[in-house]
């Protein structure tokens, strides 16, 4: 087994350890016996998968194979009075890496020490935010290696270690989440999907992954988010802070690596009925703290971030949603008076999504299709997916992810070349 899979599973052992030394300091002085009957009994759960796919033309930097796995996961859960305990952890094959890996998805403890206060801690995958698959205020890590290549759309949301701590109150509820140790986007860098490299002017994968410095000192890099919401009538409202580091490469240093700058991003949401359906609304101001007016060309200018949406059922399980996306760049005539290439970025970037559902055969067949079309950038992302249920245990999976756009610069365009079938087979235990 390679040395990364077994340091994850050093990493599992050592978490699960911290839990089991937490839950001893609430035995005392008890007996092990009466302190492991505090405990209800574990329930556990899983699955065991295979999903394969490849490539439908090819790609000079990239295998053939754009998936190649075998995956296990196993979980477990167990609570007392006082606390709730969870273990989630996948181990699998990676077929294009060539190599086993493991990793701990979750492994907290939850408490909830009052009726107005609860308490998460540990590693945890978080989400928040109006956005279907579209994400504004929501900084915290997404896999989009995993989503591209068609890995189960749980892989989308990576998990993060922090604490999360809840505040309820007739008049205001707060969530405050502190991650002592940045965590960045799982974003393209060669390694499965080619991608377009800025700095050499040209497509990259495998040969040249992207180089990059990612902050990585505990307490000094440290990530700070909240949300302030309520309900008002039938609709929800919400404030959002966020205090970090660009999720992905937002600048390029002296040296040629990419970084991570600084980032405070401000927000504010609403979703609540509309016209027979639900309807959401969505800003995001995103302070780009380390070129304040876009001066420095060669760090990512502030940006407004807008998001209007609609969903509803269309009939008896049909559902769908519409979104429009804008992201607008702000200082533009700084960052084009300052721009040295051929291919500046627009002032905005529209984007229209589509999610469409439909159920079939007592809902044991479920057709699905995510789209995305930007108009500005002249390019579009489709996935669509056929899943099937053959038993309460066996299920197989159909999909594809289609990239489309005239130049190779843009976010969906530089993917031509990944466009990918793919198919799974999975039994859960």
């Amino acid at each position: 087994m390679e040395a990364s899979a077994w340091a994850g599973i050093r990493q599992g052992a050592l978490s699960c350890l911290a839990l089991a030394a937490f839950c001893q300091a609430f035995a005392g002085d008890c007996l092990a016996a009466s302190f492991w009957d505090r405990f209800s009994t574990p329930e556990a759960h899983g699955f065991l998968e295979v999903r394969a796919g490849c490539r439908t033309q090819p790609d000079p930097y990239e295998k053939e194979a754009s998936i190649l796995e075998t995956r296990l996961q196993g979980e477990v859960s167990t609570q007392t009075d006082v606390a709730q305990f969870k273990y989630k952890g996948d181990l699998w094959y990676d077929g294009i890496l060539e190599q086993a890996r493991y990793e701990t998805r979750e492994a907290w403890m939850f408490l909830r020490p009052t009726d107005f206060l609860d308490i998460k801690l540990g590693r945890q995958v978080l989400t928040w935010g109006t956005g279907d698959l579209v994400f504004l205020n929501d900084l915290f890590p997404k896999d989009w290696q995993s989503f591209f290549i068609g890995r189960d759309a749980e892989y989308l949301k990576a998990p993060s270690d922090g604490v999360k701590v809840s505040l309820f109150s007739d008049l205001l509820n707060a969530d405050f989440v502190f991650t002592p140790l940045f965590a960045s986007d799982r974003f393209i860098t060669g390694q499965y999907i080619s991608y377009w490299n800025g700095a050499l002017g040209r497509l990259a994968g495998n040969e040249s992954e992207l180089d990059y410095d990612k902050p990585d000192q505990w307490f000094t890099d440290a990530e700070y988010a909240a949300r302030l919401y309520r309900t008002v009538g039938a609709y929800e409202l919400a404030l959002y802070g966020y205090f970090g580091f660009w999720k992905n490469p937002g600048g390029i240093a002296a040296c040629g690596e990419y970084i991570f700058p600084r980032l405070n991003v401000y927000g504010a949401s609403a979703r609540g009925p509309v016209a027979g359906g639900i309807g959401n609304i969505e800003v995001a101001y995103y302070d780009s703290t380390e070129d304040p007016g876009g001066r420095d060309p060669n760090l990512n200018n502030s940006e407004m971030r807008y998001l209007v949406g609609f969903a509803r059922e269309i009939s008896r399980d049909f559902n769908g949603s519409v979104q429009y996306y804008v992201e607008q760049l702000l200082d533009y005539h700084n960052y084009r008076m300052r721009f040295d290439g051929s291919q500046p970025r627009d002032e905005l970037r529209h984007v229209l999504t589509l999610q469409l559902t439909r159920l079939l055969m007592n809902q044991n067949l479920e057709l699905s299709l995510s789209g995305y079309w930007s108009p500005s950038d002249q390019d579009a992302y489709l996935r669509p997916k056929i899943l099937y249920k053959w038993t309460d245990h066996i299920n197989q999976e159909v999909g594809a992810n289609v990239f489309l756009g005239q130049r190779d610069d843009t976010m969906f365009g530089q993917y031509k070349a990944n466009t990918n079938i793919y198919m799974a087979l999975r039994y859960s235990f």
